[in-house]
């Protein structure tokens, strides 16, 4: 069995400094009434601090072993203050939902969790002290908050995060107009061991609604800055060890995606993940009444022999439906480089026109 940190007693938030950057050592529709009260209890003891019993096998047949790390793409959906019912007033996220996020994160244990949807700073710091209340704690962070946005992205790890890149100065042109991208970049390294460290890029790409330049082509020019910092490192380190994830807010064949992985050299891997009964989809749209894949793991060439596809999924959990109109993504590496072929499959899953 690994080793996991310690729990220690919590401190609520108020009790430590809050900055919008820690470094260092250290849904849409309402939930179902009858599943909530099903799942109630559960929920009751994740607030109480104690992380509560996996739901399925899951997490505990897919655990990393001693010589493994894992990481985590989860969007909270609107975890900070929001206009939930169309009137204009801003309400936080329902506790029952803001638990059952708890929980669902506290049954993966990753080590490594990058999310999105966050909420301010005061937002953030309550959410850590929520997940060391479930036996979760993770010294190092990195928080990116455009602006007053509640729509902010985070990493948090128990590893050390060093060579903090925030990329917040990225804009494009559309006909007249210069844009910025929405919600930046989150660009760090982490130093897994001594021996192994990786470049992780999170991005929450523009969402799929209507705006007036015209949603899709500005999410199509968020893709391609993303991949000219993707190409940067490449051409610098063509063995770099890089990981980009996130909420890319659109279809694997659309055109945002072969921005970000190279539409003429494919520079990153989908390693297109499912879940335990085989489902791939990571978003539900309630108003549409549609499931599909819009948050990704991609993998360069550098670390795509350390990906373990057998423990790498989509997080199936009786909670979802509660937390999130997303699903998060659990990744599993070797902590060590490898060659193609080492120990395991070394090819992601193919992907076909149809998916």
């Amino acid at each position: 069995m690994r080793r996991r940190p310690r729990r220690t007693t919590a401190r609520h938030p108020s009790q430590r400094v809050n900055t919008t950057s820690s470094r260092g050592r250290g849904r849409g529709g309402a939930p179902l009434s009858a599943f909530v009260a099903a799942v109630a209890l559960t929920l009751a003891a994740a607030s109480c601090g104690r992380a509560p019993a996996p739901s399925s096998p899951d997490a505990v047949l897919t655990a990393p072993a001693d010589d493994e790390f894992s990481v985590m793409t989860f969007n909270l959906h609107l975890y900070g203050p929001a206009d939930r019912n169309g009137t204009g007033v801003l309400a936080p996220k329902p506790e029952i939902e803001r638990n059952a996020v708890v929980a669902i994160i506290a049954r993966e244990r990753p080590d490594v969790l990058a999310v999105q949807e966050i909420g301010n700073p005061t937002v953030f710091a309550e959410f850590r002290y929520a997940l060391e209340k479930a036996g979760l704690e993770y010294p190092h962070t990195e928080y990116l908050q455009r602006g007053q946005s509640e729509l902010n992205m985070a990493v948090l790890s128990r590893f050390p995060i060093t060579d903090p890149q925030p990329r917040t100065e990225d804009r494009y042109g559309l006909g007249a107009a210069e844009v910025a991208v929405l919600r930046g970049f989150i660009d760090v390294e982490i130093q897994v061991r001594p021996d192994y460290r990786f470049r992780l890029m999170m991005a929450h790409l523009k969402a799929r609604v209507f705006h007036a330049l015209g949603q899709t082509e500005m999410r199509r020019n968020e893709a391609r800055l993303l991949n000219k910092h993707i190409r940067n490192y490449l051409k610098d380190n063509p063995e770099i060890n890089l990981l980009v994830l996130g909420d890319l807010n659109d279809t694997f064949q659309s055109a945002a995606l072969r921005e970000v992985m190279g539409s003429q050299q494919q520079y990153m891997r989908d390693v297109r993940p499912a879940d335990s009964v085989g489902d791939v989809w990571t978003h539900f749209n309630p108003g549409e009444d549609e499931y599909s894949r819009i948050d990704y793991l991609l993998v360069s060439e550098g670390m795509r022999p350390e990906v373990v596809p057998d423990k790498t999924r989509v997080v199936r959990h009786s909670m979802n439906v509660i937390a999130s109109d997303h699903r998060p993504i659990l990744g599993v590496f070797k902590a060590r480089e490898c060659k193609p072929g080492e120990g395991h499959p070394a090819e992601v899953p193919a992907v076909t026109a149809n998916e």
